[in-house]
């Protein structure tokens, strides 16, 4: 079974992307434009042109991917799914990014970009204000703008590749925790940096779920942010041990903080006592699903994320799309595809890995 396979079958399961896409996009754009005004003049997303769904993709067309991080697990499986998609449709593909997952990290290597000609730009924000005005210049030279994981406002960009909606993740964590904890204590969360789009997004959707009268026993006492850092998460995590004795799970919803938690809680009293999950990829996790050090967590296909970015930003190059809603492209293996409001575009609902299944993945 594989990843691409199952997703493809969820994929019509995915549901409320209106609140993701509204939520998203109320983070302020503040990043500085030639203007700076923060919002260039018609360098928003809107849709120009009429779309053409049957233009062929145009042959060695440019495109650079730029995640949060380089080096970062799960930014090399995701990259690397761009760019298995990038050669099937005979593109040139490149990888450039920082070393740390800072916000403003990502503008230097934007202008780099725009100046040699990309003809896409796919990056995944490290802050959804920071990189928006280097993105607007970047349109302005004519590069189409793709962000995946990690949105911007939208105007700043054509394109978002969501995961899946915010709300799916906020559901689909939440009922994790209260699973493994019996539905009842004090729990905290352990994202990635304080800006990170994505991040903000499901926190403030996982606090509205605790209202729900079924999680009335659970008490939220914080949110700790490990900045997507292995050492600085594996801190927080017993910073958080320490400061809340009474905790009985944790939530880390990225790959980063949900194993560098992992590796502290198995090798600590607290291991198979405080119950761990988030979002993380199989090849991380495995050593802890059977070592008890976690129950279950879930991810979707970060490779399979990457390549329907790169066929997003090709259809763009290409004319077979503008961005607009209802427009529609075909993204390789995955299948057809639909853009939906405020020009966001959805992979498809998280899996959830256990003891049972884990073994099934490698990525």
């Amino acid at each position: 079974m594989t990843m691409s396979a199952y997703r493809r079958g969820l994929r019509v399961g995915a549901t409320s992307l209106a609140l993701a896409a509204l939520l998203l996009s109320a983070a302020a754009c503040g990043g500085t434009t030639r203007d700076n005004s923060g919002n260039d003049a018609g360098a928003g997303n809107q849709a120009s042109g009429a779309a053409n769904p049957d233009a062929a993709i145009k042959e060695g067309l440019k495109i650079a991917f730029l995640p949060k991080q380089l080096n970062n697990p799960y930014f090399t499986v995701s990259d690397n799914g761009g760019k298995d998609a990038v050669t099937e449709f005979k593109g040139e593909f490149k990888e450039v990014g920082p070393s740390e997952a800072s916000a403003s990290s990502q503008v230097s290597y934007i202008n780099t970009l725009s100046q040699q000609g990309m003809d896409v730009i796919v990056t995944s924000a490290n802050d959804p204000n920071a990189i928006c005005g280097a993105l607007n210049q970047a349109k302005a030279a004519g590069a189409k703008i793709v962000t995946f994981d990690s949105d911007t406002k939208p105007e700043c960009r054509q394109i978002f590749v969501n995961q899946v909606t915010a709300e799916g993740i906020a559901e689909n964590q939440v009922k994790l925790i209260s699973q493994q904890i019996g539905g009842e204590g004090e729990i905290a969360i352990l994202s990635a940096t304080a800006n990170a789009t994505n991040q903000n997004a499901w926190i403030a959707l996982m606090k509205e779920e605790l209202k729900k009268p079924e999680y009335s026993k659970i008490k939220l006492v914080t949110v700790a942010y490990g900045n997507d850092d292995d050492q600085k998460s594996f801190q927080e995590t017993q910073g958080l041990l320490q400061s809340y004795p009474n905790l009985k799970g944790i939530i880390s919803p990225t790959t980063v903080g949900v194993a560098a938690a992992g590796r502290y809680l198995s090798g600590s009293q607290y291991k198979g006592k405080v119950k761990l999950t988030g979002l993380g990829t199989p090849n991380q996790m495995r050593q802890y699903v059977k070592d008890g050090t976690v129950d279950a967590f879930a991810l979707w296909s970060p490779a399979d994320l990457g390549y329907l970015a790169a066929y997003a930003g090709a259809a763009l190059a290409s004319g077979q799309i503008t961005g607009a809603e209802g427009d529609k492209f075909k993204a390789g293996k995955l299948g057809e595809f639909t853009v939906g409001k405020e020009g966001v575009v959805i992979l498809g609902p998280p899996t959830v890995f256990d003891k049972s299944n884990i073994d099934q993945f490698q990525f």
